[in-house]
């Protein structure tokens, strides 16, 4: 599954959206609960041209990973969420085009409304929108997976100032971006749900040995939720976490713990087994028998003969390849 859809399935669960809006922007405290979200379509753009026939009219249209309506006693705000790999650096003008086109939807909704009225303004008409009509806020959290964002977090950062008067720059509206970067989160335990041990996962994952100390010593990475498992493998280019994710799962849940101990093991093995195979590539150039190189790996002759065989067969593998191949083999 591709890494996108993994996310949108992984954080489509209120609980998560709403810990992840309560630890952003809250600093961790409870401020928004699953029951006051709300999914909309993630469909976002307006109605755009002019004339009388409909089809002059063309739809502008953008499709946002994940937005919710969040209830704040009687009012509510659109929150959406888009989740980013690598630096996109038009990101200021992408968020903003975002915002916009929710505020357009939520004028057409208005505009039919308010011209259904009587007794309003010939502006009110117009416009379609009275003196006191109000659109809802909208704002877009920004996620970044990747090692370090060097984009522009707001929309000054990509325009172009050279030789503009100071007094005109000023007055030119800026946009800014809400980004966090999950690999440099300063702090994890403002969040309460799996997004803290999802995080951490993340953040810890150029360390092996940091990352096996961080599963072992939290009971979540013992009985971790299936999405939230492959989330974490997902963002981590962790593939072989997923391929062995069948090996340690067990009613819903999945044993990160034991995954990860038995990929590092493997991964020692795999090293340990492309030493051995350049050495037997070097001991067939020089032209040894099966006999002597066996005595020098201190390998069972048989098994010796296979190895040598997997090596003459396929010439232009490299060492690793070829220790991958042979580890697969012997399961």
């Amino acid at each position: 599954m591709e890494k996108d859809l993994l996310q949108k399935r992984y954080l489509s669960d209120n609980e998560r959206y709403a810990d992840l809006i309560n630890g952003f922007l809250f600093a961790g405290s409870q401020i928004v609960t699953a029951e006051h979200l709300t999914e909309l379509d993630s469909q976002t753009g307006f109605w755009g041209g002019s004339g009388f026939l409909a089809k002059s009219r063309k739809r502008r249209q953008k499709y946002r990973d994940l937005i919710r309506k969040a209830a704040f006693g009687m009012n509510f705000a659109v929150i959406g969420v888009e989740s980013q790999t690598e630096v996109d650096y038009l990101m200021p003008l992408r968020v903003m085009s975002y915002d916009v086109g929710e505020y357009e939807q939520q004028a057409a909704r208005s505009r039919k409304i308010v011209r259904r009225k009587k007794g309003i303004s010939r502006a009110e008409f117009l416009s379609g929108f009275t003196k006191e009509s109000r659109l809802k806020p909208c704002m877009t959290l920004v996620l970044f997976y990747g090692e370090c964002w060097d984009g522009s977090q707001k929309l000054h950062g990509i325009l172009d100032f050279k030789d503009i008067p100071e007094k005109l720059r000023a007055m030119v509206n800026d946009y800014r971006i809400h980004l966090l970067e999950i690999r440099n989160l300063p702090d994890t335990e403002v969040f309460r749900t799996d997004l803290k041990q999802v995080f951490n996962f993340i953040r810890c994952s150029n360390d092996k040995e940091k990352l096996k100390e961080l599963v072992e010593h939290d009971p979540v990475y013992k009985n971790m939720e299936e999405d939230a498992y492959e989330a974490a493998a997902a963002f981590t280019n962790g593939e072989e976490l997923i391929d062995v994710m069948k090996f340690h799962k067990e009613g819903g849940k999945v044993n990160m713990c034991q995954a990860l101990t038995a990929l590092i093991a493997d991964g020692r093995m795999e090293g340990q087994t492309e030493e051995m195979i350049r050495i037997i590539r070097k001991m067939v150039e020089k032209g040894l028998e099966v006999l002597d190189i066996a005595k020098l790996l201190d390998k069972p002759e048989e098994d010796t003969e296979r190895m040598i065989e997997l090596v003459k067969n396929n010439p232009k593998k490299s060492n690793s390849e070829l220790a991958k191949e042979l580890i697969k083999r012997q399961k």
